[in-house]
């Protein structure tokens, strides 16, 4: 059986200027041609063109659903590529790896010293001279 990639291209949308070339209908079937010509020269056989329906947004919250025209190409796949890769073999069983719980590092008694912060908090005491003076100093 033969297998076949395909390739989908957008038909032109507007026609191409060249020589001799002068009405519009002329250019766009050139545009059509040119399309496909090049893809003709990679080996790529027109099959058909379909017109599919796409969603696209429209400002902000809306979307509106419009038609694009699209090209379908075909070729035959290469042998290369139709050959199927074999999948790897399985390990067998004797080579299957058992599950090992992870070694435990012995733990330090001793807290770390280097890593820690340290907090030092300060307590006001009550021998602290006010620098506001009191009611009495200020009536006289």
């Amino acid at each position: 059986m033969m297998s076949y990639e395909y390739k989908v291209v957008p038909a032109p949308t507007r026609g191409l200027k060249a020589k001799g070339v002068k009405t519009p209908e002329d250019r766009f079937a050139h545009a059509l041609a040119t399309v496909m010509n090049e893809l003709a020269a990679d080996g790529w056989e027109y099959q058909r063109t379909d017109t599919l329906p796409a969603e696209q947004r429209e400002g902000f919250m809306s979307k509106t659903t419009v038609f694009q025209n699209m090209l379908v190409f075909r070729r035959a796949k290469t042998a290369a590529a139709a050959v199927e890769t074999p999948v790897a073999e399985l390990m067998p069983d004797e080579t299957i790896f058992e599950r090992r719980e992870p070694r435990l590092t012995a733990i330090s008694e001793e807290p770390v010293v280097g890593n820690t912060p340290t907090l030092e908090l300060r307590v006001p005491t009550e021998k602290s001279p006010d620098k506001r003076p009191t009611s009495d100093v200020a009536a006289e």
